[in-house]
């Protein structure tokens, strides 16, 4: 039983302390209040979401129903699936903050020595972990039904609760480390706060509440206490920092990037006003094979964990170094690309996910629809700008990289909208998330608003999980029919 006088105190300090002052209007302010009452703590997730609110109210709303609501698996299940995913990307926020959920929700302290202290069933759960983790297009019906038919089956039900909290962790991997959110405040190595700071009036941002982490302590954002968030009127948010000249562009050593800002809207415009030929089906899937072969000749940070990570995520690892490889330089011939056409979330996934695990399909649907539609209309400093052809680029490169090819879709304009730093930035945080530093964040989108820079970290976390996702639910599909 919850004493609703602790309930209030509770409530009371989130509202004097923990509530940064960027959450301006009521309704991200009521979120962050929610965010702390229900984990007894403003965490750094939900304060980097905070800047779109109509998506953490989303967001919340299903890891609640994943994590909280009634369904197949039990409480101690759901939070060591969860640490099971983050342990793939080397996640150490994420881990620290399972296990000790894993322990509130009364889950046995033996089972975090490690894998091999836990349940078999969940052992039997470790392949489809890493393929869905890295290489998605591996998993077959054969995956399903050894696990269906163990010598501890799960159920399907129980099944599609389990893939979906795995693909939701992974793709909140690169969340987290794409806004490079560290360590909560009760876990190791967290901030603390201090009397001057909980007494102080100053605002207090964003960048205060959760500093960028990385492979290396040289990598670390640095803050100040001058360092504001404030809201505009479409609910944007800018992030105040003070490399915003008195024309409010923002410079990159002394250069103003609005420039980038300009030329990409300038191409937006032009693709709006004079839209390519419409080519064929067999055209399209031709400039498709192209990009993904020039994809993957896209290079990316190489990096090693550190020892403290290691110590952390290694007892949840067999096979650590198993790791993404380029889709389009497969080997394995029997792997096929995935045509949209042929099974999408919207026409196949949605109903099968929905028939197994009741209600989350309409979860999953608003969280995508709603990461991939929202805008301000705003880029940069610039207002009334039609984003939906970048956002698309995004969403549709993403998938590029996991072998999904949409048929509908002119994979010519990826060129046109996506520089190659972007490219890169974007193919680290969804492929090697844990490679990610704080110059990666910094050199791409120049002149974007740090909100904006969020959202698209918001798009890689979406379109990854639907990607995973659609591998598995098309293998479970096999196995069903």
């Amino acid at each position: 039983m919850i004493d609703c006088d602790v309930l209030k105190l509770s409530a009371a300090t989130c509202e004097q302390f923990i509530v940064p002052s960027y959450a301006a209007d009521e309704e991200t302010h009521n979120l962050f209040m929610d965010a702390f009452i229900e984990n007894n703590r403003l965490d750094g997730v939900s304060q980097v979401m905070g800047y779109h609110p109509d998506y953490l109210r989303i967001f919340m709303s299903t890891q609640h129903f994943l994590l909280r609501e009634d369904g197949p698996l039990s409480h101690d299940y759901r939070q060591y699936i969860a640490i099971m995913a983050a342990a793939r990307h080397h996640c150490t926020y994420l881990v620290e903050v399972h296990e000790q959920d894993f322990l509130f929700h009364g889950g046995d302290p033996e089972w975090l020595k490690g894998l091999d202290h836990a349940p078999r069933k969940l052992r039997d759960l470790y392949e489809i972990n890493k393929l869905l983790a890295h290489q998605p297009w591996l998993i077959t019906k054969e995956h399903m039904l050894k696990l269906l038919k163990s010598s501890e089956p799960w159920s399907l039900s129980e099944l599609m609760h389990a893939i979906i909290l795995l693909t939701h962790f992974h793709a909140l991997c690169s969340f987290v480390f794409g806004c490079g959110i560290s360590a909560e405040v009760d876990s190791q190595g967290g901030h603390t706060y201090v009397e001057s700071v909980l007494t102080s009036t100053a605002p207090t941002s964003l960048s205060t509440c959760s500093s960028y982490t990385s492979t290396s302590p040289s990598d670390a954002i640095t803050t100040t206490s001058s360092t504001t968030a404030t809201t505009n009127t479409t609910g944007a948010a800018s992030n105040g920092r003070s490399d915003v000249n008195s024309n409010g562009n923002c410079q990159v050593n002394g250069v103003e990037s609005n420039v980038c800002v300009k030329a990409l809207m300038e191409k937006m415009r032009q693709m709006q006003e004079a839209p390519s030929e419409l080519k064929s089906a067999a055209e399209r899937i031709k400039q498709f094979n192209m990009e993904g072969k020039n994809t993957a000749e896209i290079a990316v940070p190489n990096s090693k964990q550190s020892a403290s990570k290691s110590e952390i995520v290694n007892k949840y690892l067999q096979d650590g170094d198993f790791a993404y490889t380029d889709f389009h330089t497969r080997t394995c011939t029997e792997v096929q690309t995935f045509c949209a056409c042929d099974y999408s979330w919207e026409d196949h996934g949605f109903s099968l996910a929905n028939r197994l695990y009741a209600d989350i399909g309409h979860y999953l649907d608003d969280k995508y629809s709603t990461a991939a539609n929202m805008t301000y209309y705003t880029m940069g400093d610039l207002r009334e700008v039609d984003t939906s052809s970048f956002r698309r680029a995004i969403w549709n490169y993403i998938h590029i990289m996991y072998g999904i090819c949409h048929d509908d879709y002119d994979y010519s304009e990826l060129n046109q909208l996506l520089e190659i730093k972007l490219k890169a930035y974007i193919k680290t945080l969804t492929c090697y998330p844990e490679r990610l530093k704080k110059k990666d964040f910094d050199g791409v989108m120049k002149g974007f608003q740090h909100s904006e820079k969020v959202h698209v970290n918001l798009m890689v976390m979406e379109a990854r999980q639907q990607a995973e996702l659609l591998y598995a639910l098309r293998a479970l599909n096999c196995y069903l029919t």
